[in-house]
């Protein structure tokens, strides 16, 4: 499924070990810092690699996170805001991602903009959960996705660069 680059670079990100959610009020803060030491370090690894394409926080409880994300095309950035919570059932269930300004702009999309992961993704989180975290979520979802859908989107005038939205504006 995974070429080798990817394999290699997921199997860099640290497993997690707390099996807990955000109802489990005991094992939940575990959780969460397992979360962060594994994204810290995709991070690190992708900044190691030139290949940085995203950012992520979260809200006090950990439980809401938002951020953007990127995808270079033809050396022009086209940057997305992105937003999941996490859901009652983490980590045995995988969280939503959500990419609001691209809503009904493909197929391979829900309503409000959540991305569609449940053909690749979905089984391979559910054969690795509780070990998979939001890191991976990351590496294997919508990483993957930005990579298939952006450009056909672009190819297809759905998505326009900021600075042609200007240009086109300006005339």
């Amino acid at each position: 499924m995974a070429d080798e680059a990817t394999r290699r670079a997921v199997s860099q990100i640290p497993l997690l070990k707390t099996h807990a959610g955000p109802r489990d009020r005991a094992l939940w803060p575990q959780r969460l810092k397992e979360e962060y030491q594994a994204l810290i370090r995709f991070v690190e690894q992708n900044k190691a690699a030139d290949n940085d394409w995203f950012r992520l926080e979260s809200n006090a409880d950990g439980t809401r996170w938002t951020g953007t994300c990127w995808f270079i095309h033809e050396l022009l950035r086209y940057e997305f805001r992105l937003e999941f919570d996490i859901p009652v059932t983490y980590p045995d269930t995988a969280p939503e991602v959500a990419v609001p300004e691209l809503d009904g702009k493909t197929a391979k999309m829900y309503r409000g903009g959540k991305i569609c992961l449940t053909e690749h993704f979905a089984p391979l989180w559910a054969r690795n959960a509780p070990r998979f975290g939001l890191a991976h979520l990351m590496a294997l979802g919508l990483g993957p996705w930005l990579a298939v859908e952006i450009p056909d989107l672009i190819g297809k005038g759905l998505v326009i660069h900021k600075e042609r939205q200007r240009d086109a504006a300006a005339e």
